[in-house]
């Protein structure tokens, strides 16, 4: 049986024998032991320099230490000056160029009498094994969701163009039951990436406790080994599902080797049967795509007497937490200095929100959705407005404008007003058309005290009647700017 234990009285006889000058092929058939182990016992007698007399006075235990186990320091100078080296090489080999053949020419140099190439490659080999170890995971039902996208990418044909167009592999998989979602995307940036996400929880008809990404930049903004700091958005994706996004290490992907290796059978089980085939429109590839998924969940895993499907169903399901019952919407982040007016410009729609004046030429955060558009400054949240799609349009709340200069609306109301039950009747048309025009409490506010300089400067009553005019004319050529 592979790796079962050697009695440690054949290991006697394997030096004995060896020592006797007998053969390694007399030895293996001679005791029953494969060619490998026999020759793994020899070769680790021979570099540790060991004597037969010192086989003979050592116990079970020891030898079992010296054999089995292994040793984490070599016992020669010439091994302890090639293991001490393997640090500096194991930090060089990562970057771009640096091969074992570079450094073993660097060894070589410092070393004159050290080993060969092939003996320095396996010591590192060994070295390397009992160094970069690794831990094997237990999942737990509902814990972790593993999600990475695939090295090879499929394609669509446009139909106007007839080109074909890449098109991203998104694979998303349960760490109990290894139950698997799929599906392609047009690219990885974060809108595509993190609906990518929701569809595999909705897949999956609950939220896990935690999301594991891999590093790109639609998941992390800046990596880290201890605190990395998550993109803003996918962040927002898991306060709405109340889950926590936990990336794999840099360089490390046995953090997620489940996903890398269902990657792997994905490509074998999806990849080859779309190979040739041409599709039109995302929908249509995810479609097969989809039944291609629902074949692999429903095979028997190998060895074993259930699928994915059945794991998933009997055990993981009802430990995933419910998913709420609003889709994700994606929130988007822009910046932006207060205006003198003590409005704000959102530039992705041209048009202006108003804030309260006291933040007038402060450099304020925009956070919007399809619906709303909320302004916060230092984490404060300030302003909330329905959001406008027209251009060119202000947003004006009035409790964010400021007494005392004149921007109120309602003060222009009143000077209309006031102006109305003094039973003017030029002022009258002009009031109606005014408000009804809802312009900015500004530019109102603005007209109406330029009526009143034009009232002065004209005597009588009936004086009034071109002005009046005039102001009907001025009003209707405002037609262009709308209500804050």
């Amino acid at each position: 049986m592979a790796n079962k234990l050697t009695d440690m009285s054949k290991i006697r006889k394997v030096i004995k024998l060896y020592c006797r000058g007998n053969s390694k092929q007399f030895i293996s058939n001679y005791l029953s032991l494969s060619r490998n182990t026999v020759k793994k016992y020899i070769s680790f007698f021979e570099l540790e320099g060991l004597s037969l007399e010192c086989i003979e006075n050592k116990s079970d235990s020891e030898l079992e230490e010296l054999f089995c186990l292994g040793k984490a320091l070599p016992v020669n100078v010439k091994l302890d000056g090639l293991y001490s080296f393997f640090p500096q090489m194991e930090r060089s080999l990562k970057k771009v160029g640096i091969t074992v053949a570079h450094m073993w020419e660097k060894y070589i140099a410092l070393h004159p009498d050290g080993l060969g190439s092939t003996q320095f490659r396996h010591h590192y080999k060994i070295w390397s094994k009992r160094v970069n170890s690794s831990m094997h995971m237990d999942h737990k039902s509902g814990d972790k969701m593993y999600i990475d996208y695939a090295g090879k990418t499929l394609s669509i044909i446009d139909s106007v163009t007839g080109e074909a167009k890449e098109v991203q592999f998104f694979v998303a998989i349960l760490g109990a039951s290894q139950y698997t979602y799929a599906e392609a995307s047009i690219s990885q940036k974060k809108e595509d990436f993190v609906r990518s996400v929701e569809n595999a929880m909705r897949f999956f008809g609950g939220v896990p406790a935690a999301i594991v990404p891999d590093n790109l930049k639609s998941a992390v903004t800046k990596s880290c080994r201890y605190e990395p700091e998550i993109n803003e958005t996918l962040q927002d994706l898991a306060d709405h599902y109340q889950t926590t996004i936990l990336p794999a290490r840099s360089y490390k992907p046995q953090d997620k080797a489940l996903v890398e290796n269902a990657i792997k059978i994905l490509y074998t089980r999806v990849h080859a049967h779309l190979h040739g085939k041409e599709y039109y429109s995302i929908e249509e590839l995810n479609k097969a795509i989809s039944a291609l998924i629902d074949s692999h969940n429903r095979r028997k895993l190998t060895a074993r007497p259930y699928s994915r499907l059945d794991v998933f169903t009997e055990d993981e399901k009802q430990e995933l937490r419910a998913l709420p019952n609003e889709h994700f919407e994606i929130r988007y982040q822009s910046f932006a200095t207060v205006m003198q007016n003590g409005h704000v410009q959102l530039s992705q729609d041209k048009n202006y929100y108003s804030v309260p004046y006291q933040y007038i030429r402060k450099k304020v955060k925009l956070s919007y959705t399809s619906g709303t558009v909320e302004i916060y400054y230092k984490y404060n949240r300030i302003a909330l407005h329905k959001r406008n799609y027209k251009h060119y349009v202000y947003t004006t709340t009035s409790e964010h404008l400021a007494s005392t200069t004149g921007l109120s609306r309602n003060g222009a109301q009143r000077d209309l007003s006031n102006g109305q039950r003094r039973s003017i009747p030029p002022l009258k048309n002009i009031s109606y058309i005014l408000l009804r025009a809802e312009r900015t409490p500004s530019r109102l506010t603005k007209a109406v005290w330029e009526y009143w300089v034009l009232k002065r400067r004209q005597a009588g009553r009936d004086s009034l009647e071109p002005v009046s005019g005039r102001w009907t004319l001025k009003c209707t050529a405002l037609k262009p700017y709308r209500k804050f």
